[in-house]
């Protein structure tokens, strides 16, 4: 195993790489209570989504640790299971299993990209400029899910949206939950949206606002059943040739291609496991994420990608991909504990949907704002998504107006003809539509 890992190389060893694990899992467990309620609004089994969310995280984890070998840590994503729920499920009226197959087919194409070599062809032909709005819109519509479910934000007839009841006891929840965790992560403490979520369970449960959990049972369980939504990927897999769903498809594959180049490099960047600016076995990686995704899809949960809370992990000493295998681990194990998913009300799950859209949020500096052609593009993508309430809506509208503003500026020539064809797609998406 170490030689395997290449421990002494690497300058890592057991008792490291586990306390790495741990870390990492930590970081990120919030996905377990936070996937299932985003889910559910889309008409999900909760318990289902619970038992393929733990699954699809321990398997694409393990692919990741013993095939790439890094120290990254993969698990549903946010931003693309609020997409899933809220513009696909609820806003195109398509039906969960039917956006299951989508994710599916994300995954596939993702494979084929990744084993052809298209995929970096693809990713260079998107302006990086247009790749940050993207993650800072997504951002935003994300924490703007967190404020409207929590009550901190609601519907007002007069100015469309307005300040909710803050003398309302579960309001107050779920604001007592934003500072602490905020506080948490502030002093540095990696797990605080974590921990965050356990404190405020604790007060909610102290004032009446949260069901006590009865006896062990309440706690503790067997795994709960994957029948619901197990395979109704494959099932449904006819129904996503349609032009909504190709604009559905594209925005998984979109999303998560630079998601999770994003994840990599910053990892293996903090690790100083990058060598010449360059990241070795990125092969192996990126199929080991895309895998994940068709294992995540088939079990029942929308796309599986790599978690920039493995930093966290790296941040310890993980290394190696054996600290990846400890946290798979841990999310095995997270399958007896389903129960607490009703202590995990939207009250405590808001505040890590807010504090996940200010992490994505930090991409908006990388924007070129002093160039119009830039910002008319990037401003209307990072707009339109809370706006819309659709993430799809929000990249359509700035690759519409990227090619528009860059002709105008006389900057044709660097646009790459990718960008045209994605031009006719969203015109195209907007006027079947209407």
């Amino acid at each position: 195993m170490k030689k395997y890992f290449r421990f002494e190389e690497l300058g890592t060893n057991y008792r490291t790489e586990f306390m790495a694990g741990m870390t990492t899992f930590l970081a990120m467990a919030y996905i377990l209570f936070v996937n299932p309620n985003v889910l559910g609004e889309a008409g999900m089994d909760t318990d289902a989504v619970f038992a393929a969310t733990a699954l699809a995280a321990a398997v694409g984890t393990l692919i990741m640790g013993i095939f790439a070998k890094y120290p990254i840590v993969l698990a549903p994503g946010m931003g693309l299971n609020a997409f899933f729920a809220y513009t696909v499920v609820i806003g195109f009226g398509i039906p969960w299993e039917t956006a299951l197959a989508g994710v599916l087919a994300s995954g596939i194409i993702f494979i084929i990209l990744t084993l052809t070599g298209l995929r970096e062809t693809i990713i260079n032909a998107i302006p990086a400029n247009l790749k940050m709005a993207v993650g800072a819109g997504i951002g935003l519509f994300i924490a703007f899910i967190g404020l409207q479910s929590s009550g901190i934000v609601i519907g007002n007839e007069a100015t469309l949206l307005g300040i909710g009841d803050l003398t309302s006891p579960t309001v107050l929840l779920a604001v007592f939950g934003l500072i602490v965790s905020v506080m948490l992560l502030t002093v540095g403490i990696k797990a605080g949206i974590f921990y965050g979520m356990i404190i405020t369970s604790v007060a909610g449960m102290i004032f009446g606002l949260v069901p006590v959990p009865s006896g062990l049972s309440g706690i503790v369980s067997g795994v709960p059943s994957l029948a619901p939504t197990f395979g109704q990927a494959f099932l449904h897999f006819g129904d996503i040739f349609t032009i909504e769903m190709l604009v559905v498809i594209l925005t998984f594959l979109f999303v998560d291609f630079f998601d999770t180049a994003g994840t990599l490099v910053a990892v293996a960047t903090q690790a100083g496991l990058m060598k010449d600016n360059k990241l070795p076995r990125a092969g192996k990686a990126l199929f080991s994420d895309s895998a994940a995704t068709v294992v995540g899809a088939s079990l029942g949960t929308s796309t599986t990608t790599s978690y920039v809370e493995s930093t966290a992990g790296v941040g310890v000493g993980g290394r190696t991909g054996f600290t990846a295998i400890v946290a798979a681990g841990f999310f095995l194990l997270a399958l007896f504990f389903s129960p607490l998913l009703s202590v995990v009300t939207p009250e405590v799950t808001a505040p890590a949907l807010i504090i996940v859209g200010v992490m994505m949020a930090n991409s908006l500096k990388n924007v070129d704002w002093d160039r119009f052609e830039i910002a008319v593009p990037a401003f209307f993508t990072i707009l339109m998504m809370p706006l819309t309430y659709s993430i799809a809506t929000g990249i359509a509208i700035g690759f519409i107006f990227y090619p528009i503003t860059m002709i105008l500026k006389g900057r044709a020539k660097e646009i790459h003809p990718i960008m045209y064809g994605l031009f006719v797609i969203f015109v195209l998406y907007f006027i079947f539509l209407s």
